[in-house]
């Protein structure tokens, strides 16, 4: 069983990175983190890999996640993938999607953990690979919606329902 993460360097999809690795200590499975670059300069700047101006290297892109990736998690692999956005009938993200799903099936991905705030929902972005790559029915997934935030017990307003009445 392999676990796979579709990893941007995101907040979620570090959270869920985060998640994955638990889950793989505990379940002893291994951990992908699966980085898809495509070589499109607006989306390198639309996910914060470089800057507006900035040349687009996709070595230098790869290098920076994956060193991201290893502070997570430094017992994942990792792999990256590149794609092409010449298809004149796709999009960078259609390509990525493409490419995580592959990959997913060429690793027999039991679980891929995605962090996305719209995975799931009825209307989700064109640019978000999350609903796509949730809606594969070959692998579980686990979704991270929220970035991972201190909870102060305190704030808790239904303590009841955790406390046992006997």
């Amino acid at each position: 069983m392999t676990l796979l993460v579709p990893f941007d360097g995101s907040e979620l999809a570090t959270n869920a990175l985060e998640k994955a690795s638990t889950f793989g200590d505990l379940l002893d499975e291994d951990v992908v983190v699966l980085t898809v670059i495509p070589d499109d300069a607006d989306y390198a700047v639309d996910r914060g890999w470089i800057t507006q101006g900035e040349p687009f290297d996709s070595e230098r892109i790869a290098a920076g996640i994956q060193t991201r990736a290893s502070e997570v998690a430094p017992e994942a692999s990792f792999r990256v993938e590149r794609v092409s956005s010449d298809e004149p009938t796709a999009t960078a993200t259609t390509n990525v999607v493409r490419e995580i799903r592959r990959i997913a099936a060429e690793v027999e991905a039991s679980v891929v953990f995605i962090g996305s705030e719209n995975a799931g929902s009825v209307i989700a972005p064109q640019s978000s690979v999350g609903s796509p790559v949730a809606n594969d029915h070959r692998y579980d997934v686990y979704v991270v919606r929220h970035p991972t935030a201190e909870v102060d017990p305190e704030e808790i307003s239904d303590v009841d329902s955790t406390t046992d009445p006997f």
